[in-house]
């Protein structure tokens, strides 16, 4: 009945005290006013008539009218609140994400890519008044998503990211942030950020990375560069047989003193993700880093909802004295 009523004078809830003490008086003064009557039978006699066990629903009654008008003191409302944002600071984002074969090492369960498409995912849907792009690199680059706030979009793209035969081979990181920065260069955002992950070496490409970092300081977009894969040996794609990859152990091999000179260059920072755990650190570290500024404005609606107890208080206590003193007058 009170689901989603608030009490604003709380205080008078106290006056409820009261009313199991009038029960204790009124059962207490029936008793004490009651004649008794010494005989040696009662039969014959009824002992209680509907009109005497009716009565005491008139005291009833008004304790019901003392309770409502108790709760109307302690004036109940609903509140219904609005409220409108403004993103008053607004961040741009491309994630460059590399998809060479090497992306399907199982050092990460279920492999890097899966790995980095579920916490890529999780990042996007945190992130719901910036503005995201995604590209895609292995030996080559492209968008796979332009900059937009369609939250939706942009995550269905994520989750169609596989490796595939179509992109030349080998890791161009140079394409990749290139692209990356062509996307977002014209961007009238106040930040511009990219998310380069990577778990090679630059060996393809006709863009060389330090390039395309001087690129990105042009245009003011910091870079923060990851670093995937374990420490030493992982089991990573060695062949295909019948269109199935065959896995072997290879050595991990990460360019991060490239990397490392991409994120300091552009302002950003450089991270290494070992495993599932550190990846999902990694991007709420990002998160935490990068803030959209938001002023947000709330609109506060109040119904007072005292009226309806005290008309109905009322009606009970005109019930109660028409009833007192017409039909149960000679019972009381």
């Amino acid at each position: 009945m009170f689901e989603g009523i608030n009490f604003t004078q709380k205080e008078f809830l106290w006056l409820l005290v009261l009313v199991p003490l009038l029960v204790v008086w009124y059962v207490f003064k029936h008793k004490k006013q009651t004649a008794q009557l010494s005989i040696s039978s009662v039969q014959g006699f009824q002992k209680n008539t509907i009109w005497t066990v009716l009565k005491h629903c008139l005291f009833g009654f008004r304790m019901l009218a003392v309770v409502l008008v108790v709760l109307a003191l302690a004036r109940p409302q609903t509140v219904e609140v609005s409220s409108k944002t403004k993103t008053t600071r607004g961040i741009d984002i491309v994630m460059a994400i590399d998809v060479s074969a090497s992306m399907l090492a199982k050092d990460l369960k279920p492999n890097r890519l899966e790995a980095l498409k579920n916490v890529a995912g999780d990042f996007i849907k945190g992130r719901p008044n910036d503005r995201i792009g995604l590209v895609e690199y292995a030996g080559e680059s492209y968008t796979k998503t332009p900059i937009t706030s369609d939250k939706g979009i942009v995550l269905q793209s994520l989750k169609s990211i596989k490796y595939n035969t179509v992109i030349t081979g080998g890791t161009a990181i140079g394409m990749g942030l290139a692209t990356a920065v062509n996307r977002i260069k014209d961007s009238k955002a106040k930040s511009k950020i990219i998310i380069l992950l990577t778990d090679g070496v630059n060996n393809a490409g006709f863009i060389d990375p330090q390039t395309a970092s001087e690129l990105a300081v042009e245009y003011g977009i910091k870079t923060y560069t990851i670093g995937l894969g374990t420490n030493g040996m992982a089991l990573s794609p060695v062949a295909i047989r019948n269109g199935v990859f065959q896995y072997g152990k290879i050595q991990v091999e990460i360019d991060e003193k490239l990397l490392k000179e991409i994120a300091e260059v552009t302002g950003g920072k450089y991270f290494r993700a070992t495993n599932n755990r550190k990846l999902k650190e990694i991007y709420k570290e990002i998160d935490a880093l990068e803030k959209t500024e938001i002023e947000e404005f709330k609109f506060y609606n109040y119904e007072e909802k005292f009226r309806p107890l005290i008309w109905i208080a009322l009606g009970l206590l005109v019930f109660e004295f028409l009833m007192r003193f017409t039909i149960f007058r000679s019972f009381i």
